[in-house]
Parts: structure tokens; sequence; C-alpha cells
């Protein structure tokens, strides 16, 4: 961070040098521009007092000797000024020089014409005789006789010795201002790049050090979201989330590690259950051998088929749901009439029901519309929930199946109540994790505990939710919703 910060000190210094350096040539340049025009205007009527004094055309004629002495005390008073008498074109007639070699045999006579058009009121400059492509002040006059124009008086306001002076005061004055100016800019520049690089970096160091307690195990860390609405106000919102999503999946993975031991528990228990009994009756039944009786041989077979089915159905629930997590279950979605699915469903359970004396109760509108979801796995929901109901269901109790057209949320509403001693308010919210089981101990119930899991499962990926309704004393409902198919 130390190199960082000093290397955008010393790239603001570098800039800060750089303005300093424009601005001393700005100011350079505006400061001679002022002089010059200052000048120029304040010498804007030198022409018109020269020929008032001395005309220098008599009869159409250059008058030499009368102009001559005027301008040579003009420049006596003022030896800076250098006089030009111009023909009506700008060809130079005559001039007054001192000591320099006048190289122009002509100027350009339109900015003449513009500075007596405007009487000197504005910045104007002109060519300057003693040399190719320079440009000076000036001074400048109409010369007319009898209303005819005869020239021009052409006066330059900076002569070459008042030029020679000033580029030397010039450079005096660069080498004093440019010398105090870098020392004033290097000291200031660098005071104001350490207070930038300190403000702009303050944010930068905040996000670091929350960075550095993150990496070393504070996983708590966030970096305080006061900045403004810029590029690391946007690195510290998405760091945020991002330590947020870390937490988030460590929890996630906690969870599911849990579950993993719980899972592992809970299906060596169901697994050794059956197991046992199978391999108890096996053995009974080769160390008995021959002393057994038929009817205890069939006994004994009977208990050893039965284990093995419920061996079977916890692999294949464990299968199933395991596929309907991992989201490995393929849907087969076709369209279909679930009025027929929960009549057939009611049909499987008749029998079981009447054994209990149970009544099963179906009240299916006829008019349901046709829904669209995988066939086998719908029915597996409906079958899993009667098979729920039929277990829970006291001895002359009731079950009823129910389902019609929503007319609030326009689907297929599908509801299995039950009475019974209904299931209590504190279990509800656990009902559909695996392997719970409200009366898991109490005998005549039987089930692994995975049936209502995978009924969640299923209706999930079916975009739907199961609702379970009990007053923990009477009745249990269970209710799920399908969306009818769309008509084209």
């Amino acid at each position: 961070m130390k190199s960082f910060y000093w290397r955008i000190s010393v790239v603001i210094t570098l800039v800060m040098m750089v303005v300093g350096f424009a601005y001393i040539i700005i100011t350079t340049i505006a400061s001679k521009n002022y002089f010059l025009e200052t000048t120029q205007k304040l010498n804007a009527s030198i022409a018109d007092y020269l020929i008032k004094e001395a005309p220098p055309f008599k009869n159409g004629e250059v008058n030499e000797e009368a102009l001559g002495v005027i301008m040579h005390s003009m420049m006596a008073v003022n030896p800076s000024i250098e006089v030009y008498l111009l023909d009506p074109e700008g060809e130079i007639l005559s001039f007054v020089v001192l000591d320099s070699k006048v190289k122009l045999k002509r100027v350009d006579i339109q900015p003449v014409r513009e500075f007596i058009q405007t009487k000197g009121s504005e910045f104007i400059l002109g060519d300057d005789p003693r040399s190719n492509g320079y440009q000076t002040i000036f001074s400048a006059t109409e010369v007319t006789e009898n209303g005819k124009l005869l020239g021009y008086v052409y006066i330059t306001l900076a002569s070459e010795k008042f030029e020679e002076a000033a580029a030397g005061l010039l450079g005096s004055y660069w080498l004093k201002l440019t010398l105090k100016s870098f020392i004033v800019t290097m000291v200031v520049a660098l005071l104001i790049a350490l207070l930038l690089t300190i403000l702009l970096t303050k944010n930068l160091r905040e996000i670091v050090a929350t960075v550095r307690k993150f990496k070393d195990g504070d996983l708590e860390a966030r970096i305080p979201e006061k900045m403004t609405n810029s590029e690391l106000s946007v690195l510290a919102s998405t760091f945020n989330q991002m330590a947020d999503n870390i937490l988030h999946h460590m929890d996630e993975l906690k969870k599911v590690d849990s579950l993993r031991r719980e899972l592992i528990a809970n299906v060596s228990h169901d697994l050794r259950n059956p197991l046992a009994v199978i391999n108890g009756y096996v053995e009974t039944m080769m160390i008995k051998g021959d002393q057994i009786t038929e009817a205890e041989r069939d006994q004994y077979l009977k208990i050893i088929s039965d284990s093995s089915d419920r061996l079977t159905k916890l692999v294949a629930d464990l299968f199933e749901l395991s596929k309907l997590e991992s989201g490995q279950m393929q849907l087969k979605l076709e369209p279909f009439r679930i009025q027929e699915l929960l009549f057939d469903a009611c049909l499987k359970f008749e029998l079981l029901a009447k054994a209990k004396k149970i009544d099963l109760v179906a009240d299916i509108s006829p008019s349901l519309p046709v829904v669209e979801a995988d066939l086998y796995l719908l029915d597996r929901v409906i079958q899993n929930l009667i098979d729920n109901a039929v277990k829970y269901a006291p001895e002359n109790g009731k079950i009823t199946l129910k389902a019609f057209y929503c007319q609030t949320t326009y689907k297929v509403c599908v509801s299995i109540k039950n009475t019974g001693s209904g299931i209590p308010q504190k279990d509800l919210d656990s009902l559909f994790e695996r392997y719970y089981m409200v009366d898991r101990d109490k005998k005549g119930i039987e089930g692994s505990g995975l049936g209502l899991a995978i009924v969640k499962k299923i209706l999930e990926v079916h975009d739907s939710t199961i609702q379970v309704f009990s007053d923990s004393s009477t009745f249990t409902e269970f209710v799920f919703e399908l969306d009818p198919m769309q008509s084209n």
C-alpha cells in the first residue's frame, strides 16, 4: 500500500508541476500582450501628431527635410519608436530607424487600414519591417493632400533595441520566476499530493483492512457502506455480498453435513431393523431345520418377505428423494385430467380404509380443467398423502379427498383431510423434513419418515407448494395447488 500511496503522490506532483509551468507560460504571454496592448493604446495618436507638426508630403512629394527633423526629435524623446512612410499600397517610401536594417520593402496594408478604421481602439499587430514574418505594435494614420490619399505614416512602437532589452529582462525574469515557482510548486504539489492521497485512499485503506480481517478469520468483518456512489462503493457492496454468500454457503454446508450425519444414522437404524429380522428368522430356520412345523415355516417366510419389502421400499424412497434433491429427476410432463387420477387413488386405498373401518369420501368436481404434470410423480404425491391419512386416522374415522377449481388463485386445489388427534403446532414446521415422524415411537405406526419429504420435493419441481393445517386435536389437512394447462 505504501508504494501505491507514493506512486499516486508522485503522479499528482508531476501533474501539479506541469500545470504550474503551463500557468507561468500563459501568465508571461498574457503579461506581454497586456503590455503591448497598453503601449499601443497610449501611443495610438502619435502618427496623427506627427503629420500635424510636419506634413510628410509637399506638393505630392516626400518632404525629407521636415520629416527628418520631426522624426529625429520624436525618437530622441522615445528611442523605441521607428517611423516609416508608406505609399497607398504599403510600399516603404522613407523611414527613420536607428542602428537597424530594414529588411522589408513593403508591409501588409490591411492591418494599417483596420487600425485607422478603429482609431486604435482594438489591439492590432502589423508587419515589422526589420524582420520577415514578425509582427509588432504600431500607430498609423492617413496622409492626404487636397482630398487625395498620398500614403500612410506607419510608426512601430517597439524598436529592435526595445525588444533586445525586453528579451534580456524576460530571460532574467524567467530564471527568477522559474526557480522560485519550481521550488514553491514542488513543495505545494507534494503537500497537496500527500493530502489528496490520504483523502482518496481513506476508503481504500478501510477496504484493505476489512479484507485482511476476513482473511485472518473474522468472518463477520464487513466494509462500512458509507462511501459515495463510486467504484469503491460498488467494491465494498460486492465484497459484503460475497462475504454474506460465503457465510450462507458455510451454514448450508454445515446443515448438509448435519443432515448427512443424521441420514447415515437414520439409514443405519432403518436398514438394521429389517435386516436383523430377516437374519434372525433365516438363522432360526437353519438351526431348527426339520423341527419347525409347516405353519411356522410359512409364518417365518411371511415375516422375511414383509421385512424384505420394507427394506426395498426404504431403499427406493431414499433413491428417489436423493434424485429429487439433487435435481436429477427428469420430469415427463403430459396433460391429463386429475380427477381420474384421484378416483383411481381412492380405489387403491378403499380396501385398506375399510379394514380400519375408515370412511373414505371423494368430493371431486367433475369439471376440473386439464393440468400438465408428471403423471407418475403426481400419483406418488396423492398415494403418499392418502397412505399417511389412513395410517393416522383412527378406527371409525373419516378421510375426505377434495378437489375443486379455486376462483381466487385460478388453480386446481387438492385437499386430503383426515380425522384424528391432529398434529401438535410445534411439529408443523418440521413435518416435511426427511425422517421426521410425529409418532415415530407410537406402536402400530410404520414408516420411514420419507413420504412427506418426497411429496414436498415433487411439488417443488412442479412449481407448487404443500400446506398442512391441524387444530392439534381433531383433524389434519394437507393442501396443494396445480396450475391448469394453458389453452393455445
